[in-house]
């Protein structure tokens, strides 16, 4: 049977199990508002033969037609994509895993990031929704995508809130490289780079701005971590082995509708806003107190 982590989902099944299962929420939007075929066409602004078309899952809907359905449904205070998470949560026998992506996944690999995201190559996921989107949603065709994943018996590397992982996010995103041949950095990357998979708390570009004044020598160990600990978004899934990536199974893939991006851009603001305040309260209460980035490789 063709697997989800195959190269370019070149199984038919598969590439249509990847896409959104609109008729799903189609009749699950009839259902809840009442309303039938045309009603709902004239509702959202298109024609009854597209939603008829969705209906019956013939031909792929545009962009836009999806994007008025589920704005539609999301200013009607049907929050679709949060009750599925709770869902495929409640029915899980393994981890739930989310991953955002900004135009839709083409192919799954171990090397499908940037070489200076928080530890390198992998493939990147965290464990809600919220979190996923929160990476995604200023762009136009984002979406979500929710895996489910069996990882036992793999090789795990796991970081709390503490002074390895942020060096070692410090080092990935390029702070470091005065100090890459020291032992300290050394053997945190040994460990990293033998890894199947990395769990860590999520650095978003929030967190990214504490880790930045730490990785220049601007705040200590102590402010840094009390900062980011009180900020976290969660833990993130780094799968950075074809055998982690192969043990993914694939659930849903959820439209983020430009009604709910709006509300995202309101709830990172707000946590940006926040981020600054707990950065400021961390340096007045450990000003002085653990270590500054030059003094750890002294």
């Amino acid at each position: 049977m063709c697997n989800v982590a195959q190269v370019g989902f070149k199984c038919y099944n598969e590439v249509m199990e990847m896409e959104y299962k609109i008729k799903d929420d189609l009749d699950f939007i009839k259902n809840e508002t009442k309303m039938s075929n045309a009603q709902l066409a004239e509702a959202i602004g298109v024609s009854l033969r597209t939603i008829i078309n969705m209906g019956q899952g013939k031909i792929a809907p545009t962009y836009n037609s999806l994007d008025r359905l589920y704005s539609y449904i999301y200013d009607k205070h049907y929050r679709i994509n949060h009750v599925k998470e709770e869902i495929i949560q409640e029915e899980a026998k393994n981890k739930v895993l989310f991953h955002g992506s900004k135009f839709g996944l083409k192919e799954i690999t171990p090397k499908g990031s940037r070489e200076d995201c928080d530890f390198g190559s992998g493939f990147y996921l965290g464990e809600s929704y919220s979190q996923a989107a929160s990476f995604v949603y200023e762009t136009n065709a984002s979406s979500v995508y929710v895996f489910e994943g069996d990882f036992a018996g793999l090789e795990k590397m796991e970081f709390g809130c503490e002074e390895d992982w942020m060096l070692a996010v410090c080092y990935y995103r390029g702070m470091l490289d005065l100090y890459k041949e020291s032992e300290i950095i050394k053997n945190i990357m040994a460990k990293v780079e033998s890894a199947d998979i990395i769990v860590a708390p999520i650095a978003d570009n929030k967190m990214y701005y504490v880790m930045r004044k730490f990785g220049d020598g601007e705040i200590t160990t102590m402010e840094a971590k009390h900062a980011l600990s009180e900020s976290s978004l969660g833990q993130q899934y780094i799968l950075r082995s074809q055998k982690a990536i192969d043990r993914l199974k694939f659930k849903s893939r959820m439209f983020l509708s430009t009604s709910e991006r709006k509300q995202f851009d309101t709830i990172m603001d707000e946590r940006g806003k926040e981020i600054d305040t707990k950065l400021k309260l961390s340096q007045r209460l450990y000003r002085g107190k653990g270590k500054y980035v030059e003094e750890i490789f002294v």
